[in-house]
């Protein structure tokens, strides 16, 4: 049975921008019409705005809670997983996505970041953090234009990350 492919969308809760909210409502859409799952930490903000968009274009959201009780699940979560595990689920969001998009940020997308760079995944930046002198090794972090961009780029590392980890596994690229 093919595996659809998993992007994980991180950044900032209660402080996202509105032009933030935009672009994350826009990423999770063309998540959703790539035939990619979206994996956030299902609350709200910039994780709201991106489940909305997925739920708008069809698509499967799985909310990776920090709290035990799933009802904190924001309205667009498909799919919500307590783990009562406060901030330290960031590190499961980032090991379930094949590629991860961040959009605005507060401290919370700072270690998700750091935890993607630690594992060695790219991450697409859409109005987030400079990383550019924090000394992260060359390809990890790529600043991108637009959502478009975001998840073209983000599919695209996905399907390369996923032949590579499971050679002879088939993925689901209908849309893709």
């Amino acid at each position: 049975m093919p595996r659809k492919l998993i992007i994980g969308v991180i950044g900032a809760g209660n402080k996202a921008s509105q032009e933030g909210l935009r672009m994350a409502e826009e990423v999770g859409f063309l998540i959703a019409r790539a035939d990619a799952v979206l994996v956030c930490g299902g609350l709200n903000g910039v994780m709201q705005a991106a489940a909305k968009g997925a739920k708008r274009g069809g698509g499967l959201t799985l909310g990776i809670l920090p709290t035990g009780n799933k009802a904190d699940a924001n309205p667009y979560i498909d799919v919500p997983v307590a783990t009562a595990m406060s901030t330290a689920r960031n590190l499961v969001i980032v090991r379930t996505a094949d590629a991860l998009i961040a959009i605005n940020g507060s401290y919370g997308t700072l270690s998700e970041m750091a935890h993607a760079f630690d594992q060695g995944k790219t991450v697409f930046a859409l109005h987030t953090w400079p990383m550019e002198k924090a000394g992260v090794e060359e390809g990890l972090f790529v600043p991108v234009a637009s959502p478009k961009e975001a998840v073209d780029r983000a599919v695209e590392y996905a399907k390369r990350a996923l032949a590579a980890e499971l050679p002879g596994v088939a993925f689901d690229s209908k849309k893709t």
